[in-house]
């Protein structure tokens, strides 16, 4: 007996007049009916920047002393280092 893979028949994607239409549709309906996610590529956009703000921090002048010996040692901007520093303890606080 052989195995036959069932191909599932996708509906057409309507038109939308504005995004606030689109938008109302995907909340109410399944992707799966429209796109076929097994031919979909990884597509990486190296040109967008993630949206920063500005906030004020105070830490212990030790401190900040310590993060500008470490980020010379490194040769990287201090408030560079202390990002990379907070990225990596939230990462491993959300496992």
């Amino acid at each position: 007996m052989r195995a036959t893979k069932r191909v599932k028949k996708l509906k057409p994607l309507p038109v939308f007049k504005s995004e606030e239409e689109e938008r109302e549709f995907w909340a109410t309906h399944d992707s799966m009916d429209y796109v076929d996610w097994s031919k979909a590529e990884r597509v990486v956009f190296p040109n967008l920047k993630p949206t920063a703000r500005t906030i004020s921090l105070r830490l212990p002048e030790t401190m900040i002393g310590n993060l500008k010996l470490l980020a010379n040692k490194r040769d990287v901007p201090y408030q560079s280092l202390l990002k990379t520093f907070l990225a990596d303890r939230l990462k491993q606080e959300m496992r």
